[in-house]
């Protein structure tokens, strides 16, 4: 496995390197963004858009005061993989020590500061053993273009454990 990474990026700045469909998502969240320094929000986002990603993207509700997280909808590929489906449920119900995890850190990034969150590594969640490494990106959305109040993400699992080679993006 390459070295794990954690971090967060500004709206069109370059992701690291990365499976190619993150790099597919992340290019048709720019492009359906109302206009530089704005968020786009749920009805910017077609799922027919994209129908080859479908099976990996969710999206979570975002809740504030306090601040959780919801799953929304949830692409088969992970609802297999973790053997239930959590749509409607809470991040911190499924999944009790979510707010200790680095997860929990990029989804704060992505609602209170709108920050682009990319992590490749092992699973922070328990899922099947098969699947030795992720890539994630959360990507903030907002239905008044700043107040983030869903996050729109996709989770690449990788049972190969093998992250594409720095400076290319991979095909799977």
């Amino acid at each position: 496995m390459a070295d794990p990474f954690a971090g967060t990026l500004t709206a069109g700045a370059d992701l690291p390197p990365c499976d190619a469909r993150i790099d597919a998502l992340y290019r048709y969240w720019l492009s359906i963004r109302p206009s530089p320094g704005r968020l786009p929000g749920r009805k910017q986002f077609s799922p027919t858009a994209i129908p080859q990603l479908l099976r990996l993207i969710w999206l979570a509700d975002v809740q504030r005061a306090p601040l959780r997280f919801k799953y929304r909808l949830i692409g088969t590929e992970h609802v297999e993989a973790a053997k239930f489906d959590p749509t409607g449920r809470w991040y911190d119900e499924v999944h009790p020590r979510f707010a200790q995890s680095s997860a929990y850190a990029q989804f704060v990034a992505a609602a209170e500061r709108a920050e682009i969150a990319f992590y490749r590594g092992p699973p922070v969640y328990l899922i099947d053993a098969k699947f030795r490494t992720i890539e994630r990106l959360i990507l903030p959305m907002a239905q008044d273009g700043s107040e983030v109040d869903m996050l729109l993400g996709i989770t690449v699992l990788d049972p190969k454990g093998q992250p594409p080679k720095p400076g290319a993006t991979s095909s799977t």
